[in-house]
């Protein structure tokens, strides 16, 4: 198979699966990062209150350089938050800490797509999927500009990439919200599954999945209410020179 046809160039609008499947297809477009548990629900969380967020792939010393650098707080796990240290990759903490200008926040799947990511990058999430969708659409994406939607997924124990429906739901509210006539297979399929579904169905999919089931058993039930906040959010976040702020 030619490298052109895994990369879907024939087509517009892309769909693909985390940082391998983001290098494949983007690259002459925007690139619109998908990471519902939790990475992309805490972007626009945090850009929701004037906060500039710079996505760290790393969770070691490197991110707490690079917070340095940009003379930004640091998100921590969501077990390790305190007093002094608030912020982390949880929507529902990142509401009840208080606001910052600028946080690093890393995260393995979200952020490491977006900081690798070249051109312009977006999150979305379902909660400013039909915002983002309509941003990009006004600036020419979809009608004469390709754009790569990019489901992050999370990982298995191995490190693999396990794909998560939380996300595919994500990508595909974003596809179908754009509009648009050149979709590939896979992002006409994502469009498809969102659109035979009601908000409410969504919500409920997102909470019985294995990665809402996963966060609700670990005491983080309230980072799932937030994610399947379905459309309450207008905010687009593009990332510029390495940190994501509202779309002008």
């Amino acid at each position: 198979m030619a490298d052109s046809d895994w990369r879907q160039q024939t087509y517009l609008v892309r769909c693909e699966w985390g940082p391998v499947g983001a290098a494949r297809v983007a690259g002459d477009g925007a690139v619109v990062v998908v990471d519902v548990l939790s990475f992309s629900t805490s972007v626009s969380v945090l850009v929701e209150r004037g906060t500039a967020v710079v996505p760290a792939p790393w969770r070691d010393g490197r991110a707490a350089s690079l917070a340095r650098d940009h003379d930004a707080d640091l998100a921590v796990g969501r077990r390790e938050v305190t007093d002094a240290s608030p912020w982390s990759l949880s929507p529902a903490a990142l509401r009840r800490a208080p606001a910052t200008p600028r946080l690093v926040l890393p995260s393995p799947n979200g952020s490491a797509i977006a900081a690798a990511s070249t051109g312009v990058v977006v999150a979305a999430c379902l909660r400013n999927a039909t915002a983002v969708g309509r941003w990009l659409r006004s600036q020419g994406y979809g009608a004469d500009r390709a754009v790569s939607v990019i489901a992050a997924g999370e990982r298995w124990p191995d490190g693999s990439l396990r794909p998560a429906l939380e996300d595919l739901l994500g990508a595909g509210a974003v596809i179908a919200a754009l509009s648009a006539v050149s979709l590939s297979p896979e992002a006409a399929a994502a469009a498809a599954l969102y659109d035979a579904m009601t908000p409410a169905s969504v919500a409920d999919a997102v909470r019985a999945c294995a990665s809402g089931q996963e966060l609700a058993a670990s005491g983080f039930g309230e980072d799932v209410d937030i994610a399947v906040e379905i459309d309450q959010s207008g905010v687009v976040p593009v990332l510029l020179d390495g940190i994501f702020r509202q779309a002008r």
